[in-house]
């Protein structure tokens, strides 16, 4: 009896240690993978009010899912890229984005956010404002960078 009350007592101590040992490194490593995923957050905003259209083309994941307030929605890089080139051609543009939620898990990241855009029209005449929320969908890729694979948006105006 002594010898199994001896076994349990062992096996309850390993036990205990490897969960205090994990709880520290898998929250430092969480933390990292969360620290990492926001950091995207900030890259895609810089790269948007950089008005460089590789530069927010490189955010994006090739498969990405783009649902633009009062227009269909465009799959992938490809279709994408011309609405991009569209849009910088025709504003000068400038976005605060306020992070209401953001969750990972995994290799995915979703981000809740209420922004404020203003947009300055390339040929003159008058800049348009807006205010919103959106919803954002990141994917850690092969290579370990934070990508947008999802983004949906849409105005609280009127």
């Amino acid at each position: 009896m002594r010898r199994v009350a001896s076994l349990l007592l062992c096996l309850t101590t390993c036990l205990v240690s490897a969960g205090c040992a994990c709880n520290g490194t898998c929250d430092d490593t969480a933390q990292a993978t969360a620290s990492a995923a926001a950091g995207a957050h900030e890259a895609y905003v810089d790269a948007i009010n950089s008005n460089d259209g590789a530069r927010i083309m490189a955010m994006l994941t090739d498969d990405i899912v783009f649902m633009p307030p009062n227009q269909p929605r465009l799959v992938g890089k490809d279709a994408l890229a011309p609405w991009v080139d569209g849009y910088l051609q025709a504003y000068r543009t400038h976005w605060d984005k306020t992070v209401l939620e953001f969750v990972v898990s995994g290799r995915w990241a979703f981000e809740q956010y209420a922004y404020q855009s203003t947009d300055t029209p390339r040929a003159g005449g008058d800049v348009l404002r807006d205010t919103g929320k959106g919803l954002i969908v990141y994917r850690r890729d092969a290579d370990g960078v934070w990508r947008v694979a999802r983004d949906a948006w849409n105005s609280d105006l009127p």
